[in-house]
């Protein structure tokens, strides 16, 4: 029995629960703890007026589902006199309404804060600026192909607390962190995988300190028996390594002498060594990974390096030789006229876009990249280079534009040429219209915006879909 999870279920009976921001991850909270017997209102910024705000409180009337609701521009001044908050990740935990009322003694938590404190299983954990999503993907591939049951969730885009009753201790859960459900954790999981730190989400983020502090999170809490997973090459990622509790092994392309983990041989396998005095391990040959770039072998590696004790290398081969890849991630939308079509609206930073481009170069490609959407105050340093590698025709849409085009313009006079063909797009209908008119047979159009969807979309999903979705009509 649960006895953690009996105590919780007891103590919701009758509370007053405020759950700020009623999306992806909290709507199915507030049907979990509504079933409990909580009283909630839900906070959203959103108008009364928007229509998929008025859809969600239409879906929980039609499900019995009796909530109280404080929306518009000044949503939050109704927060007060609560005994439990439930905080959406996007919201800081450090704002004057938050403040306020954990004075007057209500508890400030999260969907996914609770879900560890309550979960029977063996946790991982995934974090890092870019690659935790595939990373995620392929620890739980592993996991699986091994034959445990399997829950994914967390910053993926499921969340897990409603599915809670269903976890049992024989059970692996997988779960990709972001900075934001990480700045309040307080119950770290038992394996800890950091794929890399750089400047991300400074927007929101008071300063780089504060980011890589929130993502520190994922390691401080764990116990003498946790494993901690870090990028050897990125030092941000390694240097957490003097703050481990548990063990630490690494991942990275070449092997270190006295480090155990994974690594990539001097004949291009995947392997791993632990401890660091042990025999090498093969898993695989890189060249027989699906999924193509640099990047992606080293997803790969910290995925070896965080379940070697748990997974034999021929699962892990065997999944290796099928994954396909992560959808919105260079994902193939079609091929048309002789051009084919890539999705990677996951790519919402200039990092990422430089790995993809990177990924591209790699495979020799030629592309007609469109970009652009919100500046998270990133470096855009090299993203110039990366893109100038792969593509001379771009079709910019987004409030980052001059961000990019400052960038191509460095790199275009550091390679004394000329600047590449630039086409400026209104919507994403004509930025690809544009891109299918510049692009020739043999060719690519890849999007790869090197900034976040809340430009004009709710997530980096909805924008990839209307992607897709203009691809196929074409």
């Amino acid at each position: 029995m649960n006895r953690k999870l009996e105590q919780f279920k007891a103590h919701m009976q009758g509370r007053k629960v405020a759950v700020l921001g009623v999306g992806v991850s909290n709507r199915p909270l507030i049907r979990y703890i509504a079933r409990l017997g909580a009283r909630i209102t839900a906070f959203d910024m959103a108008d009364p007026s928007d229509e998929v705000l008025r859809r969600t409180m239409e879906d929980f009337q039609a499900e019995g589902i009796d909530l109280a609701w404080s929306t518009g521009k000044d949503y939050l001044k109704g927060l007060k006199g609560f005994d439990m908050v439930f905080r959406t990740p996007k919201v800081r935990f450090d704002i004057p309404e938050l403040l306020a009322e954990r004075e007057r003694g209500a508890v400030i938590t999260s969907e996914m804060e609770v879900f560890l404190e309550l979960c029977p299983a063996r946790t991982f954990g995934v974090t890092g600026s870019d690659g935790k999503t595939t990373t995620t993907t392929l620890i739980s591939l592993f996991l699986k192909e091994e034959g445990y049951r399997v829950w994914l969730g967390g910053n993926i885009g499921t969340p897990l607390l409603d599915r809670i009753d269903e976890v049992e201790e024989t059970d692996m859960v997988v779960l990709e962190l972001s900075s934001f459900q990480l700045h309040t954790m307080r119950k770290s999981p038992d394996v800890a995988v950091v794929t890399n730190i750089s400047p991300n989400h400074l927007d929101v983020h008071k300063d780089y300190q504060e980011y890589i502090d929130a993502k520190k999170n994922i390691l401080l809490t764990q116990s003498f028996l946790g494993r901690l997973v870090l990028n050897a090459s990125n030092y941000e990622s390694r240097s957490l390594a003097t703050e481990a509790r548990g063990r630490v092994v690494f991942f990275g392309r070449f092997e270190e002498e006295g480090l155990p983990g994974a690594f990539l041989t001097e004949d291009g396998t995947l392997a791993y060594r632990e401890p660091a005095s042990g025999p090498r391990i093969q898993v695989v040959p890189a060249s027989e990974i699906v999924i193509p770039g640099r990047h992606n072998q080293e997803n790969y590696l910290a995925a070896i390096a965080a379940t070697s004790e748990c997974v034999s290398p021929a699962a892990m081969a065997r999944v290796a030789r099928t994954f396909r890849g992560v959808e919105h991630r260079m994902e193939l939308v079609r091929e048309l006229d002789g051009i084919r079509y890539y999705n990677s609206s996951i790519d919402t930073s200039p990092t990422r876009t430089k790995a993809a481009m990177k990924a591209l170069e790699d495979r020799g490609e030629r592309i007609v990249l469109i970009a652009g959407g919100k500046d998270k105050k990133c470096d855009y340093t090299g993203l110039g280079e990366a893109v100038l590698a792969v593509s001379d025709r771009i079709v910019l849409c987004g409030e980052n534009i001059p961000q990019i085009e400052r960038s191509l313009r460095v790199a275009a006079e550091r390679r004394a040429q000329e600047l590449p063909t630039i086409v400026y797009a209104q919507s994403y209908e004509e930025a690809v219209l544009a891109a299918r008119r510049l692009a020739k047979p043999g060719e690519a159009v890849v999007l790869s915006p090197a900034g976040t969807s809340f430009d004009r979309f709710r997530n980096f999903e909805e924008r990839g879909n209307l992607y897709k979705k203009i691809v196929l009509g074409l």
